[in-house]
């Protein structure tokens, strides 16, 4: 939608009192399925993104799968979506266990297409602003459309329940449904009391390196053909002893290239997310596929959710529901990771589940009943598998898991990692074992170092792109500055309280003074305090500072602050 769309949709939909039959906050996947399948029924729904356009403030790693046992995919909803918003098909799927600069890869194709009708590779601000052009038509038909450069601030509350959203750009806003589909980061989820960022193991951070290359150049140093694609997954040594790991999806006319951790872990060893990042990049391993020109169209980061423990079981309060990141729903399926599927179905559920209740007479049931067709389709056992929550209170005690690492690393678990030898492969390929995967180094860190060690071949390609430094990444982003409002207040500055957000955010550093948290050392009555200082210009609003530091943190207002042009 253009700039003066935007500015005439306002003027019609007025500054304050308005009410819809529902309000879609945020146009990414899980909000324009909501959007759609409301329209499609004759819903008369407004959908707020705050972004200058869709997809300007999302990034993803990003695969989006169709499973075959889902009741709604992205391309049932918009017939023509792979064709004109996805970038390549991913038909192959390989995992890299790295021990220094070795390497024993495995193929997991297999476990990559259980259950999986198609997957594609995807870049956020192609394919989202794609789906908001189709929305925006599909709800004009019935009354309502979406605005752009709007954030909504919070909840308008009438008699303590939630009748509508508040904005600060428009004026109050009530809804007979409203659809929080506004992020990992969202503010409504957390109002109603639905999420909260107590607890960094609960989510995992992503920071990612859209890189240029030739398509040509992609079909022949991936094999693959113009149809057809590639992801591979990194796991082991290489990223400073962090749970989790890295990976590469080939794009239309570029790579994505990424690292992916939990956030508890990035925390405790005081790892910097764009070093990981480039000892990933610079791997003698990705020398094959980078060739000796590299340049980075863009770099991001965004928080995940890891629904294994923060999936809401009953996301829905009053007129509210939550859909996709805001909802938790983000599933980490072993090395496989799918969101934006289950955003999709979540959108698409929420919205038939309205207009159920609607034409029961009970619009205000709609809550409930996307609740129990989560259950009914089998979305919260992906989200929330049963013999994970059984695995995981054994294995993930301290005592079992250092004893697990120890058995591993020794005389016997090596002779049974080569004793198993191809054998791996297949167990890596298990649906039902990918389900069950302990949130624990050994399967992150030193089973991969031991396979390669024991079962890996030393790499011969050479490796010499230097991958810019982080004043650079950050200085080709775009920005607009909110000057005089910012978004996040640092409550308490002590390094003690707040010093994990110099290392963990993945636009600052120690001893690196352009990023958003930086450390100095203050002398107050004769004694030196180290503290920590805060500027938000640089800032990806990925949400990390929140959950590891002292801080009020909210979205900038509509339209500013970080502008991601692929995402």
């Amino acid at each position: 939608m253009t700039e003066n769309d935007s500015t005439a949709d306002r003027e019609q939909y007025g500054t304050g009192g308005e009410h819809y039959e529902a309000v879609v906050v945020g146009a990414g996947p899980g909000g324009a399925a909501a959007a759609a399948t409301l329209a499609r029924n004759g819903v008369e729904t407004l959908v707020l993104e705050r972004g200058t356009e869709a997809g300007s403030k999302n990034v993803s790693g990003g695969l989006l799968y169709a499973e075959e046992s889902a009741p709604y995919t992205i391309d049932e909803l918009f017939p023509d979506f792979r064709e004109q918003a996805a970038e390549r098909p991913v038909t192959e799927y390989y995992i890299h266990n790295v021990a220094g600069d070795t390497v024993e890869t495995f193929d997991i194709t297999d476990l990559h297409e259980h259950d999986t009708e198609w997957c594609d590779a995807v870049l956020r601000r192609r394919m989202d602003s794609w789906l908001e052009a189709r929305v925006h038509e599909m709800t004009r038909q019935t009354g309502g459309g979406v605005l752009t450069d709007v954030r909504v601030n919070g909840l308008l509350w009438e008699h303590g329940r939630v009748v509508g959203v508040t904005c600060d750009e428009l004026g109050p806003i009530t809804a007979d449904l409203i659809v929080a589909a506004d992020g990992v980061n969202s503010e409504l989820a957390r109002e109603a009391g639905l999420m909260d960022w107590d607890e960094p193991d609960e989510w995992f951070q992503g920071v990612k390196a859209v890189v240029d290359m030739e398509p040509d150049a992609i079909d022949e140093r991936f094999d693959v053909g113009p149809e057809t694609g590639a992801a591979h997954l990194f796991s082991g040594d290489l990223f400073e002893g962090v749970r989790g790991g890295g990976f590469l999806y080939t794009n239309e006319d570029s790579l994505s290239i990424g690292t992916v951790f939990h956030l508890d872990s990035l925390a405790a060893e005081e790892a910097e997310p764009h070093e990981l990042l480039d000892a990933l990049l610079t791997h003698p391993l990705l020398g094959q596929w980078l060739g000796d020109e590299y340049h980075e169209r863009e770099y991001a980061a965004k928080l995940v959710p890891d629904s294994k423990k923060v999936a809401s079981t009953s996301p829905h309060r009053d007129r509210l529901v939550l859909v996709g990141d805001a909802g938790g729903q983000m599933q980490a399926q072993g090395p496989i990771i799918k969101g934006m599927n289950h955003a999709v179905t979540a959108g698409a559920l929420a919205a038939e589940a309205f207009v159920e209740a609607r034409s029961r007479g009970d619009p205000h049931s709609a809550g409930e009943r996307y609740e129990q067709r989560l259950r009914d389709e089998g979305v919260m056992k992906k989200l929330r598998p049963p013999g994970y929550q059984a695995v995981s209170a054994i294995g993930e005690h301290d005592a079992v898991a250092d004893l697990t690492d120890r058995i591993l690393e020794s005389p016997i678990g090596r002779a049974g990692v080569r004793a198993l030898g191809g054998q791996l492969e297949r167990l890596y390929s298990s649906p039902t074992l990918s389900m069950l995967v302990p949130d624990t180094k050994t399967p992150y860190v030193t089973l991969p170092t031991v396979i390669a060690e024991e079962l890996g071949d030393p790499v011969r390609t050479r490796n010499g792109i230097e991958p810019p430094d982080l004043a650079t990444r950050i200085g080709d982003l775009t920005y607009d500055t909110d000057v005089g409002n910012p978004h996040i207040e640092l409550l308490d500055n002590s390094y003690a309280a707040s010093g994990t957000a110099v290392t963990a955010c993945p636009v600052s550093a120690e001893d690196f003074g352009g990023g958003c948290y930086r450390t100095e050392e203050v002398k107050t009555n004769g004694s030196t305090e180290r503290v920590v200082s805060l500027d938000t210009q640089p800032c990806v609003e990925c949400g990390t500072c929140a959950i590891v530091a002292d801080t009020d943190w909210e979205h900038p207002r509509g339209g500013k602050g970080v502008e991601f042009r692929e995402g």
